[in-house]
């Protein structure tokens, strides 16, 4: 019990040392906000937001990152950029910008690490398949970093989720990278009241733009695109689909024109306009090469007809899958590949209050690449057999 006392006292130092050292625009550990409260004692040595981080790394969700795409599918190449490690550079990029600007790492890294969980299987495609199939079905887009909170919250543990803090999982919602951002500010005193009424919001309408309650949420958002946009460029030039010298000449004189100089270039000015400041700024000049960066990723990567070349079969892949799971499940109940796999001992809450095709969608969402596959060649292929008996 001693022990116990003095790794309590600990944390408790931690916790009052965070008001000296760290920014006053940094969101403290002490203030994290849980649907359901936590004895202080059960917690133990952890402070809060390194709680959920740990609980993010050991979610079952988190495995599955191994296997996900992040850009390219079907591509058997060791050196090509996998979910798995899209994430983690995510992590190092964003710690080190909260770092610099002395804010909480910890949060940092816990929605850092679960921003992509609720990634389908072959990547924004795939996202994209699974959308359409779920508004047909009746249970509205697909959308994954709505995904990754129903994952964590409702899905992760059979049903009884994770209890993160409110402050990861906005970031976690918010961390929208795709949208071009050269000025972000927190949208603080948010609740969980609020944190529902944005997603529905922005499940009816995508392109609406969700803002962080905290400036590590919005740190994260920046990091996703600062790890992405030059790691992509790399992998396209790996793979034959561009030249080095195809980058935009304002992008290279500005940036660089390897994935290195790139996210050095783009840290140092982002943490350069940033300090001392309660928000997020590029300089309009960086701010505007990275503009134009993401629409040559886009044009001649994302939209490259080289790369979806299969796509096509992917989207029929999604549709026969699809269908038969839910076919299965209203079929054969407990007998089912999904309840097998999925459905077996969730939690009554989320059965109860899940509509069948909700449970295919959060089948498929979790599902891996290779898992993905599996199921479809063992579902929807025709085998030869030596006897009808």
């Amino acid at each position: 019990m001693n022990n116990q006392k003095r790794l309590l006292d600990i944390r408790r130092e931690l916790d009052e040392k965070e008001q000296e050292i760290l920014s006053p625009w940094a969101c403290l550990s002490r203030n994290a906000v849980r649907r359901r409260e936590e004895e202080r004692i059960l917690l133990g040595h952890r402070q809060n937001f390194s709680l959920d981080t740990d609980r993010i790394l050991h979610s079952m969700a988190y495995s599955r990152y191994i296997d996900k795409t992040q850009v390219f599918y079907l591509i058997k190449n060791d050196h090509i950029t996998h979910r798995v490690l899209h994430v983690q550079l995510v992590s190092k990029i964003a710690r080190t910008i909260s770092r610099l600007l002395r804010l909480n790492e910890d949060l940092t890294e816990a929605i850092a690490l679960g921003h992509d969980i609720g990634h389908t299987p072959f990547g924004h495609d795939g996202e994209r398949f699974l959308s359409e199939l779920c508004e047909s079905y009746g249970v509205g887009r697909f959308l994954h970093n709505i995904q990754s909170v129903r994952f964590l919250e409702n899905i992760e543990k059979k049903g009884s989720g994770c209890n993160l803090s409110l402050q990861v999982l906005d970031g976690i919602f918010c961390h929208d990278g795709e949208l071009h951002s050269q000025f972000l500010k927190p949208m603080k005193d948010k609740d969980f009241g609020a944190l529902v009424r944005e997603m529905e919001i922005k499940a009816k309408d995508p392109l609406v733009d969700v803002v962080p309650m905290t400036l590590e949420g919005c740190v994260v958002r920046m990091a996703d695109t600062i790890s992405y946009i030059g790691r992509d460029i790399e992998d396209a030039i790996r793979l034959g689909l561009i030249q080095r010298e195809d980058i935009p000449d304002g992008c290279q004189s500005v940036l660089g024109n390897s994935n290195g100089t790139i996210v050095y270039n783009l840290v140092e000015d982002l943490v350069a306009n940033s300090l001392d400041q309660p928000s997020l700024n590029f300089s309009a000049r960086v701010g505007d090469a990275l503009q134009q960066l993401k629409r040559f990723n886009q044009e001649h990567i994302y939209k490259n007809v080289r790369v979806k070349k299969q796509t096509y079969k992917v989207r029929l892949m999604f549709s026969l899958l699809f269908e038969k799971l839910y076919e299965d499940l209203d079929k054969h109940g407990e007998a089912s590949v999904i309840y097998k796999e999925f459905l077996k001992e969730m939690s009554r809450d989320y059965q109860a209050k899940t509509p069948a095709a909700g449970m295919v969608r959060d089948f498929i969402a979790g599902m891996t690449d290779e898992f993905f596959m599996d199921q479809c060649h063992k579902h929807l292929i025709p085998k030869t057999t030596h006897s009808l008996f």
